[in-house]
């Protein structure tokens, strides 16, 4: 195969927004940027940590079909920002 070169992995960002609707009509955006190529060097890091998060910090979380979200929550949340280069910010 092909893909983007090493400096295009490394040198590669992304930004986004996420925008949900309540039930009540509420809006909640989020925005979550990260600090490399999204399908070569960051999704190999939110996997690892994913990983490491199930291993060691979410060892409570009951067998079964989950979501990341689900399964580890806030503790994914603040693995990927310590080591995985994603920030998460509510917008409003």
């Amino acid at each position: 195969g092909e893909g983007p070169s090493r400096e295009e992995r490394e040198s590669g960002f992304y930004d986004v927004l996420f925008i949900g609707t309540g039930a009540a009509g509420q809006t909640l955006k989020v925005g979550v940027k990260g600090d490399r190529d999204p399908g070569y060097g960051s999704t190999s890091k939110m996997i690892a940590e994913s990983a490491m998060c199930l291993l060691q910090d979410a060892t409570a979380t009951p067998g079964g079909i989950w979501t990341p979200a689900s399964a580890m929550g806030q503790a994914l949340i603040q693995r990927l920002q310590d080591h995985a280069g994603l920030t998460f910010t509510v917008e409003s």
